[in-house]
């Protein structure tokens, strides 16, 4: 039998063969309603987020649909293969380490910005401004401002890191999310997140600048965690962009 190399499987991995087994085995049938988010959430032991990115990679094959104010749902449709590279990252964790990344970014390129670099920020903002989300075309100005950052750190490495991670979110498990809960209002909220790292970082306040890029990506990841089909507990998540 011929050896194959060993994958370490992520916990949103698990947790999706988990509920695919159960599926699978009849547990739970086409047109049954999953348990709620919170509810798997406390069965499993894990964080909502680690549950909602199984669910986003069982709605890609085909297994469930998420209705978004009704509740998640067994399919009746033969699921689809996943996807094949299975390191593939789960869109939380992507967004917490470009959250560790950046902000480190964004305090160097407090101390070393010129009146050049803001310039070439203010253009970016300027066009983000104009255009309509969602496309292709904000996506693509999202990663010009982020490497546009980097870049003011002169070293090509750098740039090319911070834009590797960007172009992670270029994958089915974070489009699928982000169809759920970007629109033109997010993206105006984007905006203002933009303005106020480009602000820290013309001002040359490293601190301001890594609390600005920071608070960007932990919003970011507020904007993906409404409830699917549940009402919000008092005092919990609200989803607010």
């Amino acid at each position: 039998m011929p050896i194959t190399a060993i994958q370490p499987r992520r916990l949103y991995q698990q947790i999706a063969d988990q509920l695919r087994a159960l599926i699978e085995g009849g547990e739970f049938r086409p047109g049954d309603r999953l348990p709620a988010e919170r509810d798997l959430a406390e069965q499993f032991g894990i964080s909502r987020p680690t549950v909602r990115e199984a669910l986003i990679a069982l709605e890609v094959e085909g297994r469930i649909r998420i209705r978004v104010g009704a509740g998640i749902y067994v399919t009746e449709r033969a699921p689809t293969p996943s996807p094949k590279n299975a390191a593939i990252e789960g869109p939380f964790e992507l967004l917490r380490a470009r959250e560790l990344v950046e902000g480190a970014v964004a305090a160097q390129a407090a101390l070393q910005v010129t009146a050049a670099h803001i310039a070439s920020l203010d253009r970016l903002i300027d066009a983000m401004q104009a255009a309509k989300h969602p496309c292709c075309d904000t996506l693509a100005l999202d990663r010009d401002f982020h490497t546009a950052i980097a870049d003011i750190l002169g070293n090509a490495v750098i740039v090319r890191f911070v834009g590797e991670l960007f172009d992670e979110r270029i994958n089915p498990y974070f489009e699928r999310l982000s169809g759920y809960f970007e629109n033109a209002e997010t993206w105006r909220t984007a905006l203002q997140e933009h303005r106020a790292i480009r602000d820290a970082i013309a001002a040359g306040d490293p601190e301001a600048a890594t609390r600005a890029m920071r608070h960007h990506l932990q919003q970011s990841q507020q904007r993906f965690s409404p409830t699917f089909g549940e009402e919000a507990e008092p005092g919990g998540e609200t989803g607010a962009a």
